[in-house]
Protein backbone atom coordinates (compact mmCIF):
# COMPACT_ATOMS: atom_id res chain seq x y z
CA UNK A 1 0.00 0.00 0.00
CA UNK A 2 1.61 3.80 -0.73
CA UNK A 3 1.73 5.58 2.53
CA UNK A 4 1.52 8.90 0.01
CA UNK A 5 -1.42 7.68 -1.70
CA UNK A 6 -3.64 6.94 0.87
CA UNK A 7 -3.33 10.77 2.58
CA UNK A 8 -6.57 12.93 0.68
CA UNK A 9 -4.77 16.12 -0.69
CA UNK A 10 -6.70 18.77 1.30
CA UNK A 11 -7.76 21.74 -0.44
CA UNK A 12 -7.84 25.24 1.60
CA UNK A 13 -10.33 27.68 1.70
CA UNK A 14 -10.18 30.18 -1.14
CA UNK A 15 -9.24 27.62 -3.56
CA UNK A 16 -11.82 25.12 -6.23
CA UNK A 17 -11.35 22.15 -7.40
CA UNK A 18 -12.93 19.68 -9.68
CA UNK A 19 -12.29 15.87 -11.18
CA UNK A 20 -13.80 15.47 -14.55
CA UNK A 21 -12.65 11.94 -15.28
CA UNK A 22 -8.54 11.86 -15.64
CA UNK A 23 -8.43 15.28 -15.92
CA UNK A 24 -8.00 17.36 -12.12
CA UNK A 25 -8.47 21.10 -12.41
CA UNK A 26 -7.26 23.25 -9.57
CA UNK A 27 -8.05 26.94 -9.13
CA UNK A 28 -6.57 29.66 -6.28
CA UNK A 29 -5.06 33.20 -5.64
CA UNK A 30 -2.14 32.60 -7.62
CA UNK A 31 -3.55 31.04 -11.24
CA UNK A 32 -5.55 27.90 -12.24
CA UNK A 33 -3.61 24.40 -13.00
CA UNK A 34 -4.66 21.29 -14.25
CA UNK A 35 -2.80 17.48 -14.72
CA UNK A 36 -4.33 15.01 -16.71
CA UNK A 37 -3.79 11.90 -14.58
CA UNK A 38 -2.74 8.31 -15.44
CA UNK A 39 -5.73 5.68 -16.53
CA UNK A 40 -4.53 3.53 -13.69
CA UNK A 41 -5.47 5.76 -11.34
CA UNK A 42 -9.15 7.18 -10.43
CA UNK A 43 -9.63 10.91 -8.23
CA UNK A 44 -12.37 11.61 -6.52
CA UNK A 45 -13.23 14.96 -4.91
CA UNK A 46 -14.49 14.17 -1.09
CA UNK A 47 -15.68 16.59 1.36
CA UNK A 48 -11.79 16.18 3.14
CA UNK A 49 -10.27 17.20 -0.24
CA UNK A 50 -9.19 15.19 -3.13
CA UNK A 51 -9.10 11.27 -2.87
CA UNK A 52 -6.62 9.48 -5.42
CA UNK A 53 -7.07 5.41 -5.65
CA UNK A 54 -5.94 2.75 -8.00
CA UNK A 55 -8.42 1.26 -10.32
CA UNK A 56 -7.27 -2.36 -9.69
CA UNK A 57 -4.42 -4.64 -7.65
CA UNK A 58 -2.12 -4.65 -10.02
CA UNK A 59 1.45 -3.62 -9.94
CA UNK A 60 1.44 -0.46 -12.36
CA UNK A 61 -1.66 0.83 -10.34
CA UNK A 62 -0.01 0.36 -7.27
CA UNK A 63 3.19 2.28 -8.36
CA UNK A 64 0.94 5.29 -10.24
CA UNK A 65 -0.78 5.64 -7.21
CA UNK A 66 1.75 7.65 -5.24
CA UNK A 67 2.97 9.69 -8.03
CA UNK A 68 -0.76 10.62 -9.23
CA UNK A 69 -1.61 11.74 -5.60
CA UNK A 70 1.93 13.79 -5.56
CA UNK A 71 1.39 15.21 -8.92
CA UNK A 72 -2.28 16.69 -7.56
CA UNK A 73 -0.97 18.03 -4.19
CA UNK A 74 1.77 20.13 -6.38
CA UNK A 75 -1.31 21.63 -7.96
CA UNK A 76 -2.57 22.87 -4.70
CA UNK A 77 0.58 24.21 -3.08
CA UNK A 78 1.47 25.74 -6.28
CA UNK A 79 -2.18 28.04 -6.92
CA UNK A 80 -1.70 28.54 -3.17
CA UNK A 81 1.59 29.58 -2.43
CA UNK A 82 3.83 28.69 -5.50
CA UNK A 83 7.43 27.07 -6.05
CA UNK A 84 10.65 29.19 -6.38
CA UNK A 85 14.46 28.02 -7.05
CA UNK A 86 17.21 29.98 -6.33
CA UNK A 87 20.87 29.93 -8.17
CA UNK A 88 23.94 31.18 -7.32
CA UNK A 89 26.68 32.25 -9.53
CA UNK A 90 30.57 32.08 -8.45
CA UNK A 91 33.47 32.97 -10.52
CA UNK A 92 35.91 36.11 -11.20
CA UNK A 93 33.34 38.17 -13.52
CA UNK A 94 30.27 36.25 -13.81
CA UNK A 95 27.04 37.82 -13.15
CA UNK A 96 23.52 37.91 -14.31
CA UNK A 97 21.46 40.92 -14.84
CA UNK A 98 17.68 41.31 -15.80
CA UNK A 99 16.56 43.87 -18.94
CA UNK A 100 12.96 43.64 -19.15
CA UNK A 101 11.71 39.69 -20.21
CA UNK A 102 15.36 39.13 -20.72
CA UNK A 103 18.23 37.28 -18.64
CA UNK A 104 21.45 38.60 -19.27
CA UNK A 105 24.00 36.18 -18.16
CA UNK A 106 28.05 36.73 -18.52
CA UNK A 107 29.42 33.29 -17.41
CA UNK A 108 32.81 33.68 -19.25
CA UNK A 109 31.88 33.12 -22.75
CA UNK A 110 33.25 35.96 -25.17
CA UNK A 111 29.33 36.75 -25.71
CA UNK A 112 26.90 37.36 -23.41
CA UNK A 113 24.14 34.75 -22.81
CA UNK A 114 20.46 36.07 -23.32
CA UNK A 115 17.71 33.91 -21.87
CA UNK A 116 14.40 34.55 -22.76
CA UNK A 117 11.79 34.26 -19.57
CA UNK A 118 8.97 31.96 -20.69
CA UNK A 119 5.28 33.70 -19.83
CA UNK A 120 3.92 31.99 -16.39
CA UNK A 121 7.87 32.24 -14.78
CA UNK A 122 8.98 35.43 -12.77
CA UNK A 123 12.44 36.24 -12.07
CA UNK A 124 14.44 38.28 -10.39
CA UNK A 125 17.98 38.55 -9.27
CA UNK A 126 18.87 40.71 -6.06
CA UNK A 127 22.29 40.56 -6.06
CA UNK A 128 24.66 40.07 -9.40
CA UNK A 129 25.35 36.85 -8.30
CA UNK A 130 21.60 35.68 -7.17
CA UNK A 131 18.97 34.39 -9.39
CA UNK A 132 15.58 33.86 -7.97
CA UNK A 133 12.88 31.75 -10.22
CA UNK A 134 9.37 31.37 -8.97
CA UNK A 135 6.23 30.15 -10.47
CA UNK A 136 3.22 28.02 -9.65
CA UNK A 137 4.30 24.99 -11.61
CA UNK A 138 7.12 22.80 -10.01
CA UNK A 139 8.17 21.56 -13.11
CA UNK A 140 8.16 24.15 -15.21
CA UNK A 141 10.18 26.07 -12.14
CA UNK A 142 12.51 23.40 -11.80
CA UNK A 143 13.09 23.15 -16.07
CA UNK A 144 14.05 27.07 -15.99
CA UNK A 145 16.62 26.91 -13.45
CA UNK A 146 18.17 23.17 -15.21
CA UNK A 147 18.26 25.54 -18.41
CA UNK A 148 19.86 28.30 -16.66
CA UNK A 149 22.48 26.24 -14.62
CA UNK A 150 22.96 24.23 -17.69
CA UNK A 151 24.70 27.20 -20.01
CA UNK A 152 27.57 27.10 -17.14
CA UNK A 153 27.55 24.41 -14.60
CA UNK A 154 29.77 23.97 -11.72
CA UNK A 155 33.22 22.45 -11.98
CA UNK A 156 34.77 20.73 -9.72
CA UNK A 157 38.28 22.16 -9.65
CA UNK A 158 37.32 25.51 -8.77
CA UNK A 159 33.57 25.52 -8.47
CA UNK A 160 32.97 28.47 -10.99
CA UNK A 161 29.55 28.38 -12.50
CA UNK A 162 25.76 28.15 -11.68
CA UNK A 163 24.95 26.26 -9.09
CA UNK A 164 21.41 25.47 -6.89
CA UNK A 165 21.62 28.08 -3.44
CA UNK A 166 23.44 25.56 -0.91
CA UNK A 167 23.92 22.52 -3.65
CA UNK A 168 27.48 20.92 -2.23
CA UNK A 169 29.96 20.85 -5.14
CA UNK A 170 32.40 17.75 -4.39
CA UNK A 171 35.78 19.98 -4.89
CA UNK A 172 38.67 17.92 -6.97
CA UNK A 173 42.46 18.03 -6.18
CA UNK A 174 44.10 19.89 -9.10
CA UNK A 175 47.65 18.91 -10.50
CA UNK A 176 50.61 18.74 -7.81
CA UNK A 177 54.26 19.62 -8.75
Amino acid sequence: MSRIGKKAVQVPAGVTASVNGQVVSVKGPKGELKVVLNDQVLAKLEPGGIKVDPKDKSKLARSSWGMSRTLVANLVTGVTVGYSKSLEISGVGYRAALNGKVLQLNLGYSHDVAFNVPAGIEIKVPKPTEIVISGIDKQRVGQIAAEIREYRGPEPYKGKGVKYTGEYIFRKEGKKK
